[in-house]
C-alpha cells in the first residue's frame, strides 16, 4: 500500500511520454452531417475544454508582522490571462515598517509558456521602487512542481547597470485535515556584485523562512498564523547595519491568502 502514492506519481510524470498518439482525423460524424459544421462544433469542444483564456488574481502573503523593533507588514501576490501553454503573469511583492515608509517593493510582468506538464519558464521585466532608486531589469526563471508537491521557481535578473540577482522560493502544503494546511517557506535572493545604491553585497544577501498555519474556510479564502525568520548576510547586513536596520528579525505573522 505505501508503494501506492510512489506509483501514482510515477505514472503522473510519464503520462506526457504516454499521450504521444496522434489524434484522429477520420470522424465518423461527418458521413452523416456536414463536414464543416461537424469540425466547427469540435473547435467549440476544444474551446470549452481547454482552449479558452482563463484567468486567476491570488494573494498568496498578505499579513502583518509582530517583531522587536517595530511591526511590519508584508505582501506577495500574482495575477494571469491566458490559456494552459500562454500566459501573462503579474507579480508583485514588497515590505514595509507599520509606522514607516514601504521599505521594498517591486513589479514584474512576465510572458510564461509551459514547456511540460509541470514546468513553465518566465521571461519579462521587474521594476524596483525601493529600496535605493527605481531601477528596470530583464527577468528570466521558471515555476515548477517538483516530486511530492513542493512547489518551487527560481529567477535572475540584470538591470540596466548591469546588476546581476536572483532569487529561488519553494513552498510544500502539508494537509493536517482538508482545511486545515501547514506551509513550511523558504527563500533566498542572492546577488553577483556589491550594488551600494540598492543596499545589497554580493553572494547571499537575503534568506527568509516561515512556517504557517492557514485554515480554508473556503479554497479561496484562508487566514493563517505563523513565524517567520529573515536574515541579511556579508555586505547587505553591512548596509543594513550602517542604514541603522537590524539584520535579523523573528517575527509572528497573522495575515490572509486569498485568490479568484
Amino acid at each position: 500500500m505505501r508503494r501506492a502514492p510512489l506509483a501514482l506519481l510515477a505514472l503522473l510524470w510519464a503520462a506526457p511520454a504516454l499521450a504521444q498518439t496522434p489524434a484522429a482525423t477520420d470522424h465518423a460524424a461527418d458521413r452523416v452531417y456536414d463536414p464543416a459544421a461537424m469540425a466547427a462544433a469540435r473547435e467549440q469542444l476544444r474551446v470549452e475544454h481547454g482552449g479558452m483564456a482563463v484567468s486567476k488574481v491570488m494573494a498568496n502573503l498578505l499579513e502583518h508582522q509582530s517583531r522587536s523593533g517595530g511591526d511590519g507588514y508584508r505582501w506577495e501576490g500574482e495575477a494571469w490571462v491566458g490559456g494552459d501553454l500562454h500566459r501573462l503573469v503579474i507579480k508583485s511583492e514588497g515590505e514595509g515598517a507599520v509606522r514607516g515608509r514601504v521599505e521594498a517593493a517591486e513589479l514584474q510582468a512576465l510572458y510564461s509558456r509551459a514547456v511540460t506538464r509541470y514546468t513553465d519558464l518566465q521571461f519579462g521585466l521587474r521594476q524596483d521602487f525601493s529600496p535605493g532608486p527605481a531601477r528596470t531589469s530583464l527577468a528570466a526563471g521558471a515555476q515548477t512542481l517538483l516530486p511530492y508537491w513542493v512547489e518551487a521557481q527560481g529567477a535572475v535578473f540584470l538591470s540596466g547597470q548591469g546588476d546581476l540577482r536572483g532569487r529561488v522560493e519553494a513552498t510544500y502544503d502539508l494537509r493536517l485535515t482538508q482545511r486545515l494546511i501547514l506551509q513550511p517557506r523558504v527563500e533566498l535572493n542572492l546577488a553577483a556584485q556589491d550594488t551600494p545604491r540598492a543596499r545589497l553585497g554580493a553572494g547571499l544577501s537575503t534568506a527568509e523562512l516561515g512556517l504557517r498555519l492557514r485554515y480554508e474556510l473556503k479554497r479561496e479564502f484562508a487566514p493563517y498564523v505563523g513565524v517567520s525568520y529573515d536574515r541579511s548576510y556579508g555586505r547587505t547586513a553591512d548596509y543594513a547595519r550602517a542604514a541603522g536596520h537590524e539584520t535579523h528579525a523573528t517575527s509572528l505573522v497573522v495575515g490572509l491568502r486569498g485568490w479568484f
